[in-house]
């Protein structure tokens, strides 16, 4: 079982304004509770035990909320990105001494999964992939990108929202990913996963980036109406 585990919450949020102008998206409630304590609560129940949380943007909003994160029956520890935000790929590349581990989850911010991230680790071991990305059938194509997979489930590349994005899979923020995979990459330089590393890795080394094909939920936080939407969700979960 992987136990260490990356939360990306360094982003702006512009997409939620203004509703992110005095906290970052991840310190923002669902169903009453902050949206980064649930994604590190369910971590912690699905194993994880070591978790470090990646800053830039009102870092303090999530800092005082998740403390050492004891309290949630983990450990964790902040990767700070300044002066600049450091991308989807830059992010971890800064992270890799703070995690410490050759195996670890990436986890987006800023969504909800329930995935069973057992199974998932256990996938990423077999397949010897450097990354392996969680994905579910992408039914609204016209609002999601995806990943595209051949018959052996390697990514083989990724789809802009639209038409172009019919038939492919749905990324839903969970990553198994090797050390290896960002350890090429120059500190501090801002690089993107999927619009930039992922695609080098797909050309230079085929079959390193894998999908995992899986059944969960997911929920978004993206825009208001999505915010809104999974609120209203988890405050009738908890009724």
């Amino acid at each position: 079982m992987i136990t260490h585990a990356l939360v990306l919450a360094a982003g702006l949020g512009t997409r939620l304004r203004p509703l992110t102008l005095t906290r970052a998206k991840p310190a923002m409630p669902i169903g009453g509770e902050p949206l980064v304590r649930r994604i590190i609560r369910w971590l912690a129940l699905e194993h994880v035990r070591d978790v470090v949380v990646n800053l830039h943007y009102l870092p303090e909003t999530i800092t005082r909320i998740v403390g050492d994160g004891s309290d949630l029956g983990v450990r964790v520890r902040y990767s700070w990105e300044q002066p600049r935000i450091l991308g989807s790929a830059g992010g971890p590349r800064r992270a890799l001494p703070i995690v410490g581990a050759s195996s670890f989850f990436i986890v987006n911010g800023d969504t909800l999964t329930d995935l069973a991230l057992a199974r998932m680790a256990a996938a990423h071991a077999s397949s010897q992939a450097l990354v392996t990305i969680a994905l579910i059938p992408n039914r609204e194509p016209e609002r999601y990108g995806g990943a595209r997979l051949d018959a052996d489930g390697h990514v083989i590349g990724f789809a802009p929202r639209g038409e172009e994005a019919a038939g492919s899979y749905h990324v839903i923020g969970v990553q198994a990913a090797q050390a290896e995979a960002f350890a090429g990459l120059n500190d501090g330089e801002p690089v993107n996963s999927v619009r930039g590393l992922y695609e080098q890795l797909i050309a230079t080394k085929p079959g390193s980036i894998r999908g995992y094909v899986c059944a969960a939920s997911f929920w978004d936080i993206g825009t208001p109406e999505d915010y809104a939407a999974t609120d209203a969700a988890f405050r009738n979960r908890s009724a």
